[in-house]
């Protein structure tokens, strides 16, 4: 099948799910054409049935912003007449649905193709709810030719906001256990556990709804029972605060800034305990990373976390902001080396049987084939 795959090319979780999927489908025998303004971040190496079309949008002085979402369209009509799309695929409803149905509307009597709105979180419950882009959304999502989101509380409050006649079909993000598992890497061990500490580790691109501040708030509070270190990786809008604040409460010399980094699984092998104390999620992707490297997760009761984190066996959920709470669960873990490994135990077990790229992989080619029957 000729798949297009379009989404940002960012750390954020939808364009990772985007070109993990992208790289199992094309293992699998599909062709798969990458569609956006810059080579997704995971999508580093030559990669046998992966192609990539740069999204390039012209500067006019008549144009003073930025046509995105126009040269985005014109794209996927070059790769859809050229390439014989039978799918395009998009990830994150604003703007990439809009410009796959008005690439669909152009071809339809030529080179038709099924359009495919795969629903990551805030192009729902933040974007979505801007009054300038709720009908468009909901145009793009009534005209898609099928729905899917990453968690029951995303396709819940789609159908609340967009409304109750959508059909969504829910397939859950997914990690590959055969890549991201518990690895043993001693000389990264020795770095990263100074002196025999802990070590608490968060994920993200440092937005706001992060609350990565809240990592560090944990720290000074376990700093005054355990020895831990903190360790962030990734990089953002907040990462002055986050370095602002370290200094503020004194913890600035058990904190690490790691920034940017791709050898993920490794690092989070080394991690006692991932945090995740996020505002808003939809479905929490790198907890399930970290679960599937063996690792607890203590986390925020918010959006689809629940859905990934079992709380009481893989992991705890505090409550948004309790700080204290979160530092209560990760000092029950750090001073019991049974329940800790029990913990390890069942992270990595329900990653592997019930977010395994095998198992979520397949649900997509399920739907490109109830799509294009009949095309």
């Amino acid at each position: 099948m000729n798949i297009g795959m379009v989404c940002y090319p960012t750390y954020g979780g939808s364009g990772v799910l985007a070109t993990e999927l992208g790289t199992h489908l094309a293992r699998r025998g599909h062709h798969v054409h990458f569609i956006t303004y810059a080579q997704p971040m995971r999508l580093d190496n030559y990669q046998e049935n992966i192609y990539y079309h740069e999204v390039e949008s012209p500067q006019y002085p008549l144009f003073e912003f930025n046509l995105y979402t126009l040269s985005l369209a014109g794209k996927i009509i070059d790769v859809a007449k050229y390439e014989s799309l039978d799918v395009v695929h998009v990830h994150y409803a604003i703007p990439h649905a809009v410009s796959g149905f008005l690439a669909s509307l152009i071809l339809k009597d030529k080179y038709p193709f099924k359009l495919l709105t795969t629903l990551h979180g805030t192009d729902i419950t933040l974007v979505g709810l801007d009054p300038s882009y709720h009908p468009l959304i909901q145009f793009s999502l009534e005209k898609s030719d099928g729905i899917t989101a990453v968690s029951n509380f995303l396709a819940e409050r789609t159908t609340q906001n967009f409304g109750a006649d959508l059909s969504i079909q829910i397939i859950p993000n997914f990690v590959d256990t055969q890549v991201y598992k518990p690895d043993s890497c001693t000389d990264l061990s020795r770095q990263i556990k100074r002196d025999s500490q802990f070590v608490l580790m968060h994920v993200s691109n440092f937005r706001s709804v992060k609350r990565v501040q809240d990592c560090v708030r944990v720290l000074a509070l376990l700093l005054a029972t355990v020895n831990v270190r903190l360790v962030l990786v990734g990089d953002g809008p907040e990462r002055s605060e986050v370095e602002r604040l370290s200094r503020e409460l004194g913890v600035a010399d058990h904190v690490t800034f790691l920034g940017k980094q791709s050898a993920l699984p490794q690092l989070l092998s080394t991690a006692d305990i991932f945090l995740l104390p996020s505002q808003q999620e939809s479905f929490g992707l790198s907890a399930l990373e970290a679960m599937a490297c063996g690792v607890p997760v203590v986390a925020t009761n918010i959006g689809g976390i629940g859905e990934v984190v079992k709380h009481g066996e893989s992991g705890y959920l505090a409550e948004l902001g309790d700080v204290q709470r979160m530092a209560k669960y990760c000092l029950d873990l750090l001073t019991s080396k049974r329940k800790m490994q029990a913990f390890k135990t069942a992270a990595r077990e329900r990653a592997v049987q019930n977010f395994d790229s095998s198992t979520i992989v397949p649900m997509y080619e399920a739907m490109y084939d109830a799509l294009t029957q009949g095309k």
